[in-house]
């Protein structure tokens, strides 16, 4: 597919995971790429093996809650390509920490990063965009933003926010052909999330409750945000896309858990 033949995107926290598999299928479908990191040599490492491939890419090294970083990286895609049609926002970072225990530095980073970083990646992108008459922004929100787990407040409350601003943007940038969605990943094997699969005990247990019964891949998620930057999606916007393998769709239960045997059959009452 060539959906994004001559066509720029810009991705954050583009060097590994989620977001160096989102420019990895945005390259492969013809886009210009690039690239903002705030870690230089994976952003390297990630820029050379792209441009092996023959893939026009420019990164440039910086932080998202940092506008002037930003906007580099924007007016980088204006005179290198001539343009920005699509923004991949990925950049995310996260600690596991009792509310009772977590410091105001780290709340402060988290929703600096995971969602002020999104206002003004969107704000920067969107006036290139509005300018130009439109394009497609792709924001990376969480399950955690209607599904929070114990020690993840920060993480949970700046995607929850993610949500409720895909949503209230979505109003202000329609009337300039801009299209913005999010993306609610579940469990990805990432950086991110090892400390759960990793787990001998939490990851199997966990991974019991997927109704897919596997860990989400980086390439899986990438799927989903070239959809929605695409014009596939060109009728949606304001929206949050969940793809977690069905792990928050409901409680499974097993055969076993409510005592069917292999050929039973009935209801379970959740008191009795």
């Amino acid at each position: 597919m060539s959906r994004f033949e001559g066509r720029t995107a810009l991705v954050t926290g583009a060097a590994q995971g989620i977001g160096r598999g989102v420019a990895e299928r945005l390259a492969s479908e013809g886009a210009s790429l690039v690239l903002l990191d705030i870690e230089p040599e994976a952003l390297e490492r990630t820029v050379r093996e792209l441009r092996a491939k023959d893939r026009p890419v420019e990164a440039v090294s910086g932080d998202v809650a940092e506008r002037a970083d930003v906007r580099r990286a924007v007016e980088l895609a204006v005179e290198r390509f001539g343009g920005l049609d699509v923004l991949a926002g990925i950049a995310g970072i996260t600690e596991f920490s009792s509310v009772l225990e977590l410091g105001d530095e780290s709340w402060r980073r988290i929703l600096d990063v995971n969602l002020t970083g999104m206002f003004i990646a969107t704000q920067e992108a969107g006036r290139v965009m509005a300018a130009r008459g439109g394009g497609a922004i792709v924001l990376m929100a969480s399950t955690n933003a209607f599904y929070p787990e114990a020690h993840t407040a920060p993480y949970s409350t700046s995607k929850a926010g993610l949500v409720g601003f895909v949503r209230a943007a979505s109003l202000d940038l329609g009337q300039h052909g801009i299209r913005i969605n999010a993306v609610n990943p579940g469990i990805i094997n990432t950086r991110l999330s090892k400390v759960l699969i990793d787990d001998p005990i939490g990851g199997p247990e966990y991974l019991r409750r997927i109704p897919l019964r596997r860990w989400g891949e980086p390439a899986d998620i990438a799927a989903v945000v070239a959809f929605l930057a695409s014009d596939d999606a060109g009728y949606m916007t304001g929206e949050d896309v969940t793809a977690d393998a069905g792990a928050t769709v409901g409680v499974v239960l097993e055969v076993e858990d409510i005592g069917l045997g292999e050929h039973g059959s009935g209801r379970a009452d959740r008191d009795g």
